[in-house]
């Protein structure tokens, strides 16, 4: 769950240094680790899904390609000469779903889904819009990613999930590693909840970082190490891919700091646009979801109006359920997991029930 963003930032210092992540370019995107004791997660390279064989994805000289239009929302689709997508893009969206090599992402710890995908979801330095496909920074961004293996949002999200092995940069600033949810809930107030909220990336990597409104977060030692669901959204799509990212929900533009904020900016495109946050503004169908889309949830009913969870999707697993990668805290931490419910957005689960809204950044 995201909680109300915390007033602890300051105006920026003068001099003040921004850690930057370095060097990263080079990830090991398709796997984490190759011999590790049952009960880590996996990211494996399983090669071609369709019996094909070879590496995986559709790589090299495929004929020519064409570009289609869809609705629902407004779309372009890249096809190569067989007619199978090559990629995604929506009008109005940073995010683009490319087919490349198939991966296993899997959490024997907490669940026995798997989840074998070749999409991969990057970030495009421009919103999209009909005719993109003729521009010069579109042609210059596929080309470098069309074939790419370089860390994805998924690969990027599972770098933070149970078992997960920490990485530094050049600076000594570990950027990933197993997180946790938010330190223990130790008020004993009744109906409180187990562990505390309003932890965000900058207290997971113990750095101030200044906002480009002004505002610099400070980290709190406390939450060193942990994220919560909107603070895990804000490490993956913001610190490491770099989207824009608010100092709160009101202050800048980019990325707001909790999931009813998120849900309610103006920021990407309402794939299942917001109705209300009772069972019966639930969206009727989820068939316009695509990985990548950030989902919403009213779990809480203690929160009033707001959402308070938020969660990106992932695809489906190899039962043919549409499974989402949240930061929860009966996990305590980045999960695909069934702890609490089980991270299916398809059926009548605790999740699925509780369903409000999507958007595509």
């Amino acid at each position: 769950m995201a909680g109300k963003g915390k007033k602890k930032s300051r105006p920026v210092v003068s001099g003040l240094v921004v850690l930057a992540l370095v060097g990263v370019s080079g990830f090991l995107t398709v796997e984490l680790r190759k011999q590790e004791p049952d009960g880590i997660t996996e990211v494996r390279d399983i090669g071609v899904l369709d019996g094909k064989g070879g590496s995986g994805g559709r790589s090299g000289d495929r004929g020519e390609v064409r570009w289609d239009r869809l609705e629902n929302p407004a779309r372009s689709v890249l096809r190569g000469a067989d007619g199978q997508i090559d990629g995604v893009f929506t009008d109005g969206a940073r995010l683009a779903t490319l087919t490349g090599p198939a991966r296993t992402f899997q959490e024997p710890s907490s669940t026995s889904s798997k989840v074998s995908t070749t999409d991969w979801v990057r970030l495009m330095p421009k919103p999209w819009k009909k005719g993109s496909e003729t521009s010069a920074w579109f042609k210059e961004w596929y080309g470098e990613y069309r074939e790419s293996k370089e860390a994805d949002l998924f690969a990027t999200a599972f770098q933070y999930v149970v078992g997960a092995p920490e990485k530094k940069d050049e600076q000594g600033v570990a950027y990933a590693g197993d997180a946790n949810f938010g330190p223990l809930n130790t008020t004993g107030a009744e109906g409180g909840d187990l562990r505390l909220e309003q932890s965000d990336f900058y207290d997971y990597l113990g750095i101030r970082y200044p906002f480009r409104d002004g505002v610099v977060g400070t980290p709190e030692t406390l939450r060193a190490r942990s994220l919560d669901c909107s603070g895990f959204m804000r490490m993956v799509l913001g610190y490491r891919a770099r989207y824009p990212l608010m100092s709160s929900d009101t202050s800048g533009n980019g990325l707001p700091r909790t999931a009813n904020g998120m849900a309610r900016s103006d920021e990407g495109v309402d794939v299942l646009p917001l109705a209300g946050v009772t069972p019966e503004d639930r969206p009727s169908a989820i068939d316009q979801l695509q990985p990548g889309d950030l989902v919403f949830f009213k779990l809480d009913q203690r929160t009033g109006e707001r959402l308070d969870h938020v969660g990106m999707v992932l695809g489906y697993d190899t039962e043919g359920h549409l499974i989402f990668v949240s930061s929860r805290e009966e996990v305590n931490g980045p999960t695909i997991g069934d702890v609490g419910g089980v991270s299916r957005l398809d059926g009548n689960g605790y999740y699925a029930k509780s369903l409000r809204s999507a958007k595509r950044l």
